[in-house]
């Protein structure tokens, strides 16, 4: 490899700062997982600005600094390799904390809006980016090790680095393939309910009757969700539900997530849980297995399934139905 660089120095400098694209294209990729409806645009090229910048301005000066002879030795010693090191840094510090953040709303919108296994994509997407963050830092100490003399320790460190990287792909293609309902998205343009809580609640109390109104809607929609059981739809969503009571969107959000106390995520499955309750007790069902029971009762994960049973009722749905 390096006897090939040495008369292609140009690949070998695009080679030491293509890097800089590599959490730039993450976070775009984290967004479109998360969100169903982004589409890359024109204004995301503004993320290639630092590639093209260090090239740009580096490269020239780079060419200059180094004449006829070994280029690899000479050039991991000059300073322009340096700063571009801080750079990534700085650059790998800011996307990582924009991911977390990305990653943190998505969870708050998808647990006020959506009821199947989306969970399940923050929960990758999250694991994903602490095993960068986790490989980040073996990078860093390997950079590290390479400036400060330690030679055949980089080496191995390299050895190393590129194993690590190796496992990550793997995994990441794998889990991708046996599992493609973590790509199916929600929507950007849902509001927070702490966004659209003030000016609800400024509308209700200019008419003053906040107290009644908001007993009546949460009778109607108990009432609604006992005698219809639209629960049972393993995609319901909350806009889907709102236009089944002829109510807004937004309302129904602050109805259950701020009045009622709950994510629209658990008060849709109390009740797929009640009524999976209902079918375990039930001995002229009891030869339905759990797996039908949950597909039954609106869910689409045993995972999802158990977990929500448990929180619910301390029990595994198998030893629920054998202590009725």
């Amino acid at each position: 490899m390096y006897l090939y660089t040495e008369d292609y120095r140009n690949l070998e400098i695009f080679r030491a700062t293509v890097c800089l694209l590599g959490m730039p294209l993450f976070y775009l990729y984290v967004q479109a997982v998360c969100y169903s409806d982004f589409r890359l645009k024109w204004k995301h090229l503004v993320h290639a600005l630092p590639f093209i910048i260090v090239n740009l301005i580096f490269i020239p000066r780079i060419y200059m600094r180094i004449s006829d002879g070994s280029f690899i030795g000479v050039l991991n010693d000059m300073s322009e390799i340096y700063f571009i090191q801080i750079v990534i840094e700085f650059q790998y510090a800011f996307y990582i904390i924009s991911v977390f953040l990305i990653l943190k709303k998505y969870k708050e919108i998808y647990l006020e809006n959506y009821t199947n296994t989306g969970v399940s994509t923050y929960k990758w997407l999250f694991q994903m980016t602490c095993v960068f963050l986790a490989t980040h830092s073996v990078v860093a100490l390997k950079n590290i090790i390479r400036y400060s003399g330690f030679r055949e320790i980089f080496l191995w460190s390299n050895v190393l680095v590129g194993s690590i990287a190796l496992l990550i792909t793997c995994w990441f293609i794998m889990k991708a393939l046996n599992h493609p309902e973590l790509f199916r998205g929600i929507n950007s343009k849902l509001k927070l309910t702490k966004d659209i809580l003030p000016e609800v609640e400024e509308k209700l109390e200019l008419v003053n009757v906040q107290n009644d109104l908001i007993n009546n809607q949460i009778t109607t929609l108990k009432q609604y969700m006992v005698e219809k059981e639209p629960f049972l739809d393993p995609s319901l969503t909350i806009q889907e539900l709102g236009n089944q009571i002829n109510m807004p969107v937004r309302d129904l959000s602050i109805l259950i997530n701020h009045h009622m106390k709950q994510h629209f995520f658990d008060f849709v499955n109390e009740y797929r849980i009640q009524k999976a309750m209902h079918i375990l007790k039930d001995e002229s069902k009891s030869q339905l297995t759990v797996l039908e029971i949950l597909y039954e009762v609106g869910f689409n994960s045993k995972s999802s399934f158990n977990s929500s049973f448990k929180k619910y009722t301390n029990l595994t749905p198998t030893a629920y139905r054998n202590a009725s």
